[in-house]
């Protein structure tokens, strides 16, 4: 299992063991089953090659040890501070759009600007667990509204490949098969910018542009908080930005108007 990790991270054992504080030897009898390394050694090796928790506590089990990362449901007491703060997010974040996803793109929460991104998705797609990838790329959700479907899509597509390489996952394998086969085959237009793409959509108001950031906990030491991931939506030109505001506003009147029991 090392050894498989290593390679696919294209790491020789020579700089695994610098990194590790440990010597290529010592790696090598490892992997090669004549050395049983100790916890500590265990430890320092998966962190070294940036292994997710998850695949540490694998390993850990592999040599004999106990996990060492525990990994407690997001609605448990001991993650209440890590919800607040994520919830604090999400709402801090409004007019604009924002999701937080699992490890395999499925939704663990939203503020209230997201509908505009999903106004039109089929309600079969919505129910939980809503997948974020599939809502964006299946012909029944966000693609029919998506200007530049081709170009956006791929750019998604490259992302989830990306994490693939880095981390192996048969579920996250089988759904970027399935979102492919809704992917046109697309060559990079005059003026292509690579990872710079905004996501294009039409809207009542016109077409509007959105760019994203991804966010995580980098110093997580719990396997569920460490495999979240926060998507905010910022608005690329003002026009976006303005309508985002006005929708915003008209819904939160709505909000008052239900819960003030008006029609």
């Amino acid at each position: 299992m090392l050894r498989e990790r290593r390679a696919s991270r294209r790491v020789s054992q020579l700089e695994l063991a610098l990194r590790a504080g440990t010597t290529q030897r010592h790696v090598s009898f490892i992997e090669s089953g004549r050395s049983a390394p100790g916890r500590e050694m265990v430890i320092r090796l998966t962190e070294s090659l940036g292994l997710p928790l998850r695949e540490r506590n694998e390993l850990l089990l592999t040599a004999g040890y106990a996990p060492a990362y525990p990994q407690t449901p997001l609605d448990g007491r001991a993650l209440a501070p890590a919800r607040d703060a994520l919830e604090h997010i999400l709402t801090g974040h409004l007019p604009y759009p924002a999701i937080i996803v699992d490890r395999h793109g499925d939704l663990v929460a939203a503020n209230t600007a997201q509908r505009i991104l999903l106004d039109g998705c089929a309600r079969w797609l919505l129910e939980p667990p809503a997948n974020a990838f599939r809502l964006a790329l299946h012909p029944e959700g966000m693609a029919p509204r998506i200007a530049n479907f081709a170009e956006w899509a791929r750019h998604v597509l490259d992302g989830i490949a990306a994490e693939l390489a880095r981390n192996p996952d048969d579920r996250l394998a089988a759904l970027h098969a399935e979102l492919s086969g809704y992917v046109p085959a697309a060559r990079p237009q005059p003026g292509h910018l690579g990872f710079a793409v905004p996501l294009r959509f039409s809207s009542p108001r016109g077409e509007l542009s959105l760019i994203t950031t991804i966010m995580s906990f980098a110093t997580a030491v719990d396997v569920t908080l460490s495999e979240l991931k926060l998507e905010a939506f910022l608005p690329a030109d003002a026009f976006t930005a303005s309508v985002l505001s006005d929708d915003h506003a008209a819904g939160a009147a709505r909000d008052r108007g239900l819960g003030a029991g008006l029609p």
